[in-house]
């Protein structure tokens, strides 16, 4: 499991996060919503180890994470996409799923082989060769998944990955996050403003507005839930 409890988290006096807990198993994708602002990328960036927690604890299958830094979170099996793709944008496509791979530990032939792997499985092995800086911006999404997939994780954290894609980039994109659990045997952590993504691919969603819980539940408790819908649905619901 992968666990937040009671994280608070403050800057200069401003509270972002307010005494948040969840908890996720490696079987399921957890949806994490909530409008702009709400505190979303805080957690993440608590749960992987970019900040720390003024107050609270994460813990991971059990364990204290207290003074890990995130090399030491992803090497404990917890990977992540960024907002921003943070691509080495000079390299190719295969060198920046590669690159993850060595980092953590395999051969150059073994990470050049997984990374070929994990590539023809998002979508985009025709691009291995490609310098990663004339990519689209989809298809950089597409390679940040690949990397955080590398040495099987116990747990992915996807920041906004359908950002920016079409209704069948979706389509195909929900495919993949769908098929993480069972494929890789990896929990998925997603934030996610497309309802349709979140709606379609996820087992449970949790809700933070003003960087505290207002629900969680499964999806059809979620869009049913009058808070939610005041808060943050809308007419989405």
């Amino acid at each position: 499991m992968l666990t937040a409890e009671d994280v608070v988290v403050q800057f200069d006096g401003l509270t972002a996060i307010g005494n948040v807990s969840l908890s996720m198993g490696r079987h399921e994708v957890f949806g994490l919503i909530g409008p702009n602002g709400a505190g979303k990328t805080t957690l993440v960036n608590c749960l992987t180890g970019f900040q720390v927690p003024s107050s609270g604890r994460i813990l991971l299958g059990g364990e204290e994470t207290a003074g890990w830094k995130s090399e030491r979170f992803r090497k404990a099996g917890i990977g992540r996409t960024f907002q921003a793709g943070r691509l080495f944008r000079e390299m190719t496509v295969v060198e920046n799923v590669e690159v993850t791979g060595v980092g953590l530990g395999l051969t150059r032939r073994q990470a050049r082989a997984q990374a070929m792997d994990l590539l023809e499985w998002v979508g985009i092995a025709g691009k291995a060769e490609t310098v990663a800086g004339t990519l689209p911006y989809t298809d950089e999404r597409r390679v940040g998944m690949a990397r955080a997939l590398m040495l099987g994780p116990a747990f992915v954290l996807l920041d906004e990955p359908a950002a920016g894609m079409s209704d069948a980039e979706c389509d195909d994109l929900m495919h993949l996050v769908a098929a993480i659990p069972r494929i890789f045997t990896c929990g998925v952590l997603l934030i996610e403003h497309n309802m349709r993504v979140v709606m379609g691919v996820c087992d449970r969603i949790h809700v933070l507005d003003g960087g505290r819980t207002i629900a969680e539940g499964t999806p059809q408790e979620i869009q049913r839930n009058e808070t939610v819908i005041a808060a943050y649905l809308g007419g989405e619901a």
